[in-house]
């Protein structure tokens, strides 16, 4: 993430120096059975499903590595899953331990991605302790969050997670929400964003859901959801499911959102979409890989110690190596990383080359690149009507707060213009 234009602190967005190693301390194992959860059938891949848990030889060799490929005077071990939290605090402090030990001088930050549920009084005080960046998944009131984010036993989660928020916010836990954008969510965007502000959460960051019903190569592997597209495969691209978000769905909640913002809570609610848009305008650089002219530079260390090309991407094919035997490195600079990042831009269709947001949306992720465009290429983001509509509309607001910014005007005087409309 870049810091904001709007005033976010670095705390909130800490930058990333050379290339990004997230790490699943349990693997996809998880607490709870979220019904539009991308990553729970990775578990097929691992036989011991039941044991998942990163090895002390593992943890170890990842730290070394990560830490002594990165160039800059700090590094970010981002921890995610599944849930990472089912590998215990004891693995956490572990972790810190072998980061004071290899560190050699550099600036140490923490990120934990989680659902929240299992967090209670000792875990927040270890996380506001070691200064963890915490991104807690929360879809907005009940009747949004818990139509898909349930537990094993089919229980809503909602009320769990708030009290999460709440207890972290007592201990002084920096917290993001992650929040999806899915088929029911997307009915609901003032209804989610007020919810948000109602909770006290100031960094909120909208991820829309897109997953399709099982292909051919999905099938020969025993999963449930389709791999990611591939101009090596020719087969009709499969169904979306049905709890996945809509284009223009996803672009109408944005600039609802987005124009509720604007109107009341620039520079005290910063939304992570909003902010990356401004960027782009800005000239600065996206925020964030999938609005980047290429990507491979993000990728995912499983409890085993296997490395993969992406998050969206752990299939047996994007395998790059094992932290064990290899170097990281070694496996981000090598032939077929370096391939796959350059295909986000290399395999665009002739209107997103032509397109005038292109600049900021640079064909979005290559793992919801599954349409045709209008003239019947591939690889046309399914998401691209709901990402034209937003840009456009934000256009004139981008540019007015980029002036601002370039004559030292605070971005927030944009609201004195725009209030009256998006007044609550």
């Amino acid at each position: 993430m870049m810091d904001s234009l709007c005033g976010i602190p670095p705390s909130a967005g800490p930058a990333r120096q050379g290339f990004h190693l997230m790490a699943k301390p349990a693997g996809p194992r998880c607490n709870l059975h979220c019904t539009y959860c991308f990553y729970r059938e990775k578990e097929t891949f691992f036989p011991e499903r039941r044991t998942l848990r990163m090895s002390d030889e593992v943890l170890e060799a990842y730290t070394r590595k990560y830490i002594e490929s990165q160039p800059g005077p700090s590094v970010v071990f981002d921890w995610q899953g599944g849930e990472p939290t089912l590998a215990g605090i004891d693995f956490f402090r572990r972790a810190l331990d072998l980061q004071k030990k290899y560190g050699g001088g550099k600036r140490i930050q923490n990120t934990l991605q989680t659902n929240g549920t299992l967090l209670d009084e000792d875990w927040c005080a270890f996380l506001s302790t070691n200064s963890f960046l915490v991104g807690l998944s929360l879809d907005g009131p009940e009747a949004v969050h818990d139509a898909f984010r349930v537990d094993r036993k089919g229980s809503p989660t909602c009320s769990r997670v708030l009290d999460a928020l709440r207890m972290m916010r007592e201990h002084g836990v920096e917290v993001n929400v992650l929040a999806t954008v899915n088929g029911e969510s997307a009915r609901h965007p003032l209804d989610v964003y007020r919810f948000f502000k109602d909770q006290g959460v100031r960094f909120i960051q909208f991820i829309p859901i897109v997953e399709r019903d099982a292909d051919p190569e999905a099938e020969r592997l025993g999963i449930p959801l389709a791999v990611p597209p591939s101009p090596a495969r020719k087969e009709k691209s499969a169904a979306v499911t049905p709890w996945s978000v809509a284009p223009e769905s996803y672009g109408d909640f944005l600039i609802r959102v987005f124009e509720e913002w604007i109107g009341n809570d620039v520079g005290r609610i910063f939304v992570m979409n909003f902010e990356w848009a401004l960027g782009a305008w800005a000239g600065v650089g996206p925020g964030v890989c999938y609005l980047a002219p290429r990507c491979g530079g993000n990728l995912i260390l499983e409890h085993n110690g296997d490395v993969y090309s992406c998050d969206h991407y752990m299939y047996p094919a994007y395998r790059l190596g094992n932290i064990l035997e290899d170097e990281p490195a070694d496996m981000v600079l090598s032939e077929r990383q370096t391939a796959f990042g350059a295909s986000k831009e290399t395999d665009l269709p002739g209107s997103c080359r032509d397109c005038d947001v292109l600049f900021v949306c640079r064909g979005g992720c290559p793992k919801h690149r599954f349409a045709e465009s209008p003239a019947g290429e591939p690889c046309l983001n399914h998401l691209c009507a709901g990402f034209k509509n937003f840009y456009h509309h934000v256009d004139p607001y981008m540019k007015f707060m980029v002036e601002l910014v370039r004559r030292g005007i605070p971005v927030r005087r944009i609201m004195e213009a725009h209030r009256p409309r998006s007044s609550r």
